[in-house]
């Protein structure tokens, strides 16, 4: 199978991939917390992106690469004349050489750890290998083609095998010169603590109603009903995709109707339960407040006394009498026995 058709495992299908998405919405304080650090010159050579798994990680990665990658570096601005001015946004025309080879998957200067393609079983691998990061440290001993920067995306970081964790520290604690490693991580509480000593972290919020509406919109997705989509996917833009995809708000909608349905059981406050549940149940009791009753409850149709009746414990001998003796051989009742015990009372 060539490369190119490959299955990339960081694409959602029916969406763009990351590297083809421009705009990045509902994520304006991580862009700005980013931005401020580059123009204030406190850029770190490692940062862990961080959020609920669909909320832009990855598309922020990407647009990151983007801009260090078509951003002049300080020491190339102002050769001609006066330096200029700090960059406002992260946004780089479509039209830019970066943007472009990037989307065409010919940049040079970027490299994306993530799982491969596992020739022998024919599909992708489970987990990141140590077999990529070898690959990452070769792409690191390379000088880049015109001195500038490089960047390194790891998507996610919560698929690495300790192997190759453990191999990547090794790099973000003597980092190459010039590189900036983007780690994209939906559970950033597996990942080794020395890793995230290391990296600077940006948190990436849930999306509101409508800034998830929009961006279901820009990623090409049926929007249906956007008020139910935001609930079921709780802010996530993959996850609005996947259910957009598997036809998910009809099936939500499907399983409401069964629960509100007259063939279901009787619903909590109805003031007349339907005749066919009454008939299978004998009452009218809340369906509810039986299944999410105490454990110490009778079940329905068991009398309360017949609950409560428990048979005694049986004692190893009646009350008011005395012990049972030990049994014959066990050393309990010879002189021996009963002199130690005294001797263990008295002290």
């Amino acid at each position: 199978m060539s490369e190119e058709a490959l299955p990339e495992p960081d694409r959602i299908e029916g969406a763009p991939h990351p590297r083809e998405t421009q705009v990045l919405i509902g994520q304006g304080t991580a862009e700005a917390e980013f931005l401020d650090a580059f123009n204030s010159g406190r850029l770190h050579h490692a940062w862990l992106l961080t959020g609920a798994l669909g909320v832009g990680k990855a598309t922020l990665a990407w647009k990151i690469a983007r801009f260090l990658l078509a951003t002049p570096e300080a020491e190339e601005a102002g050769l001609f004349g006066d330096a200029p001015p700090a960059p406002a946004t992260l946004a780089i025309p479509d039209d830019h050489p970066v943007a472009r080879r990037l989307v065409a998957g010919s940049e040079g200067r970027i490299f994306v750890l993530r799982r491969a393609w596992d020739e022998d079983k024919k599909k992708l691998k489970t987990v990141i290998t140590v077999d990529e990061v070898r690959r990452l440290r070769n792409f690191l001993h390379l000088s880049a083609a015109d001195g500038g920067r490089r960047v390194v995306i790891v998507d996610p970081a919560d698929e690495m095998n300790p192997n190759a964790a453990n191999a990547l520290l090794k790099m973000l604690e003597e980092p190459p010169a010039g590189v900036v490693f983007l780690l994209v991580s939906h559970r950033p509480s597996g990942l080794l603590p020395t890793i995230r000593s290391r990296c600077r972290e940006l948190r990436l919020t849930t999306l509101g109603p409508q800034d998830l509406a929009a961006a279901v919109a820009a990623a090409g997705g049926d929007q249906g009903d956007s008020g139910a989509l935001a609930a079921l996917a709780a802010g996530s833009v993959g996850e609005a995709i996947r259910l957009t995809n598997l036809d998910g708000i009809e099936t939500y909608r499907a399983l409401v109707g069964l629960f509100r349905g007259s063939t279901g059981p009787p619903h909590c406050g109805s003031p007349k339960p339907p005749p066919s549940a009454a008939r299978r149940s004998g009452s009218s009791f809340c369906w509810r407040s039986s299944i999410f009753s105490s454990r110490g409850s009778p079940a329905p149709g068991r009398s309360a006394s017949k609950a409560r009746k428990r048979r005694p414990a049986r004692l190893p001998f009646s009350p008011g009498s005395p012990p049972r003796p030990a049994p014959p051989g066990s050393g309990l009742n010879s002189n021996k026995a009963l002199g130690r015990g005294r001797a263990m009372r008295g002290r």
